[in-house]
């Protein structure tokens, strides 16, 4: 339990040898440590002190969130990151997201790995102006399940906070899990008294998605952190009509193609439909979706994202999808949610992105 680190065999909700209820809390009954962490000397974590001077080169630092996975975060994080790197904002990406790490993936840097300086872990780039970290870039192997209890993982968010050496950033997106779980404490415990922007949540339109986000906002509103908005991923399939298969039923669990007659009938007696958008609910909004939410709960909506192929195609390759015209239905959402986001809070927009 040196400099107040939480041991590795240590209960999962460990409350930390440092806290004054560290071995009387329920949750240390029947831990190896509880004995001599009641006895411990109590006292400030110096880690927090490293991880201030740390994040003293940090203007803003934003925490990405979701109540559920599979919403888009990580997606959502990546894009966000591009995209303010478009603005020649200076950007750091850090994926706390220790047992489902994506964000190498969707930024294109599978396989790097972190070098070291004298000034400690120095970020992996995906361009001088954005900076990635991430437990992805440390396992030997892609597929190497990540199958840590709760205080290690809060070990290695703490390390990389004190050190990672970001330099003199704009902003730092933290990509979090899904929940409100260890890692979710631990960022806002060892990061607020260095000030926390506040956090970003990210859902899809339906109940299912909305009952959970909701948990998150309360989380958010517990702990202190500003919601800075949600956005509503996923909001709508919008395709060009021409990038759809059609395909007719038979009546058994045969399916026949049919996406070349229905295109060459187009041509032929409709051409004018070939150049149409079509777009369909895949979720069920009919309860109002996260605007109406964020209105019953009093905190920002910045808007919405279709679910565009496009978009998701961008991601699975590891690139922006503002550098060309590909994610033209996703793309112009992004970037006005970018946009609300810095209005809103007053941060300076330097460069606007192309338009």
């Amino acid at each position: 339990m040196e400099n107040g680190e939480i041991p590795e065999n240590a209960n999962e909700h460990c409350p930390g040898p440092q806290s004054e209820s560290a071995g009387k809390s329920d949750d240390c009954q029947g831990c190896p440590n509880q004995e001599a962490c009641a006895t411990a000397p109590k006292g400030p974590d110096p880690d927090l002190v490293a991880i201030a001077e740390r994040m003293a080169t940090v203007k803003h630092k934003i925490l990405v969130l979701s109540g559920k996975g599979g919403v888009g975060k990580s997606t959502f994080s990546a894009q966000l990151s591009y995209a303010l790197a478009a603005m020649d904002f200076q950007v750091g990406l850090l994926d706390i997201d220790i047992c489902g790490p994506s964000i190498p993936k969707m930024l294109g840097l599978e396989g790097q790995d972190i070098h070291q300086s004298n000034l400690g872990w120095s970020p992996v780039y995906v361009e001088s102006n954005l900076g990635v970290m991430s437990i992805g870039f440390m396992l030997p192997n892609p597929d190497e399940a990540v199958i840590w209890r709760g205080p290690r993982k809060n070990g290695l968010i703490k390390q990389f906070l004190k050190d990672v050496y970001w330099g003199d950033i704009d902003f730092l997106v933290v990509d979090a899990p899904p929940g409100t779980s260890d890692e979710h404490i631990s960022i806002v415990q060892f990061l607020q008294a260095t000030g926390i922007d506040g956090a970003i949540i990210v859902t899809t339109p339906q109940q299912v998605s909305l009952i959970d986000v909701r948990k998150e906002v309360n989380f958010c509103k517990k702990v202190g952190v500003p919601v800075l908005g949600v956005v509503e991923n996923m909001s709508g399939l919008c395709q060009s009509l021409v990038d759809f298969r059609f395909i007719r039923g038979t009546g058994t669990d045969e399916q026949i193609d049919v996406t070349e007659k229905v295109l060459e009938c187009m041509r032929e007696k409709a051409p004018e439909l070939l150049d149409l958008v079509a777009i369909s609910e895949v979720f069920d909004s009919s309860g109002g979706g996260a605007a109406k939410m964020c209105t019953e709960m009093d905190v920002p909506f910045l808007g919405k994202v279709p679910l565009d192929p496009q978009l998701c195609k961008a991601a699975e390759e590891g690139r922006s999808c503002f550098v060309d015209q590909k994610c033209w239905v996703s793309a112009p959402a992004l970037k006005s949610i970018v946009k609300n986001l810095l209005a809103a809070n007053q941060w300076t927009e330097e460069t606007a992105m192309n338009e």
